[in-house]
C-alpha cells in the first residue's frame, strides 16, 4: 500500500527542485539575440518636412522590428546625385531610396504617370488606390521589367495639389506666364512648356537662390512648409494655391529587389506596411504643418495668397491633352498606363463628386468668405 502522504510531499519536492533546476540551466545559457540587418537608404532631401516625412518611415520600420531591422536614412547627396539614386539601388550601391518617380522621368515618360500625370479630376489619395487596387501596381513593375530595374518599390502619402507657385505678380490671366523662366520637373515641365513657358528643373534647394539671382522668373516646389523652409517668401510675396501642373503625387520608397527578397518575410512585410502606415500619418500631418504654415507666410512674411485663375487651369488641362496624346502616339506603353489610370478614374472619381456634398459652403456658413 502506498503512503499517500511521502507521495505527494515527494511530488512537491521534485517540483520545487526540478523547477529551480530548469530556472539555474535557463540562466546559464547565454541570451542571443536576433541578429540586426541595417539598411542603407538614401533620402532625396536635405532637410525640411519631406526629410522628416522620410524618418516618420524609418522611425517606424525600426520600431516595428524591435531593432531586428533597421534603416541608417542618408540626407541627399550623401553616397549618389539625386539623379542617380534609382540606378545606385538597382546596382546595389544604396539598398534603397525615398524619392518621387519625377525625379527618374528622364529613363521613361511613364515613371511621371505613377506621380504628376494628368489629371482626370482626382487626386493622390485616388492615384495610391489605382496603384494599390487599380492595376497601377502591376503596370509598375512592368515598368521596371522593361527598364531591366532591379527595384521593389512601395508608394505612400498622398499629397495635396502642388501650388502653381511663386511669381513677381499676380496671375490674372494664362497670357501673362508666357516666356517666363520657371522652375518644376517630370511631364509638369512638358506641360507649361506647351504653355508658352521657358522651363528649368532645379532641384528643390536650388529654387531660392535661382529666383534671387534672377536665373528662373518664377517657381513652384510643393507646399507651404517646404516654401516657407526654403525662404520663397524672401524673392516673391505673390503665392498661387491651385493648380493642374502636379495636382497628385505620392512618395515612392524603393529597395534593391535581390535584397529584399533574401530578407525574411516579416521584414518584407515591415517594410510594406510601414510605408501604408507613414502614409496615413502624412496625411494626417502635412493638415497641421501645411496650413499653419501658410497663415505664417500671410501673417509673418507679408504674402499674398492668390487662388489660381481657372482661366489658367483651363489652359494647363489644354496642356495636358496636346502632351499626353503626342507621347501616347510615341510610347505604347505610355498610352496602356494613361488608359488604366482614365478607366480608374471615371469609375472612382465619379462616385467622390456624386457624392461629396459643398464643403466650400459649409466652410463659408461658418467662416465666411474664402
Amino acid at each position: 500500500m502506498t503512503d499517500t502522504k511521502t507521495t505527494n510531499t515527494s511530488r512537491r519536492n521534485f517540483i520545487k527542485t526540478g523547477a529551480v533546476g530548469t530556472a539555474a540551466a535557463v540562466a546559464a545559457v547565454p541570451y542571443v539575440g536576433k541578429a540586426q540587418t541595417v539598411l542603407k537608404v538614401q533620402a532625396a532631401w536635405g532637410g525640411g518636412i519631406f526629410l522628416e516625412f522620410a524618418q516618420d518611415y524609418v522611425n517606424k520600420v525600426n520600431k516595428m522590428s524591435g531593432g531586428s531591422l533597421t534603416i541608417d536614412l542618408l540626407a541627399v547627396n550623401a553616397v549618389v546625385k539625386t539623379a542617380e539614386m534609382q540606378t545606385a539601388v538597382h546596382k546595389g550601391v544604396l539598398d534603397g531610396a525615398h524619392l518621387v518617380t519625377a525625379y527618374w522621368y528622364s529613363k521613361s515618360p511613364t515613371a511621371s504617370l505613377f506621380g504628376t500625370g494628368p489629371c482626370f479630376g482626382w487626386n493622390a489619395n485616388q492615384l495610391l488606390g489605382w496603384i494599390k487596387y487599380g492595376g497601377g501596381e502591376e503596370l509598375y513593375y512592368e515598368l521596371m521589367d522593361a527598364l531591366k530595374l532591379d527595384i521593389v518599390g512601395f508608394f505612400n502619402s498622398p499629397m495635396p495639389a502642388q501650388p502653381l507657385g511663386w511669381f513677381k505678380e499676380e496671375i490674372t490671366d494664362a497670357s501673362q506666364m508666357q516666356g517666363l523662366k520657371y522652375r518644376t520637373v517630370g511631364l509638369a515641365a512638358d506641360v507649361l512648356q506647351e504653355m508658352g513657358m521657358s522651363v528649368v528643373q532645379l532641384p528643390g534647394g536650388e529654387i531660392q537662390p535661382a529666383m534671387k539671382s534672377g536665373l528662373i522668373d518664377a517657381a513652384e516646389f510643393n507646399n507651404p512648409t517646404s516654401d516657407k523652409d526654403f525662404g520663397m517668401q524672401d524673392v516673391s510675396k505673390d503665392y498661387h494655391l491651385a493648380s493642374f501642373h502636379q495636382s497628385q503625387e505620392s512618395f515612392e520608397i524603393i529597395f534593391n529587389k535581390g535584397l529584399f527578397n533574401k530578407l525574411p518575410e516579416e521584414h518584407q512585410a515591415i517594410l510594406e506596411y510601414a510605408s501604408e502606415a507613414a502614409s496615413t500619418d502624412m496625411s494626417w500631418k502635412y493638415q497641421d504643418r501645411y496650413s499653419n504654415d501658410l497663415i505664417a507666410l500671410e501673417t509673418d512674411h507679408g504674402v499674398k495668397v492668390h487662388r489660381t485663375p481657372d482661366a489658367v487651369m483651363d489652359a494647363q488641362l489644354a496642356a495636358w491633352d496636346i502632351v499626353a496624346d503626342r507621347i501616347a502616339a510615341e510610347d505604347e506603353f505610355f498610352a496602356k498606363v494613361l488608359e488604366s489610370q482614365k478607366a480608374w478614374a471615371k469609375r472612382v472619381v465619379r462616385y467622390e463628386l456624386l457624392n461629396a456634398p459643398n464643403y466650400q459652403g459649409a466652410y463659408e456658413h461658418y467662416f465666411g468668405s474664402l
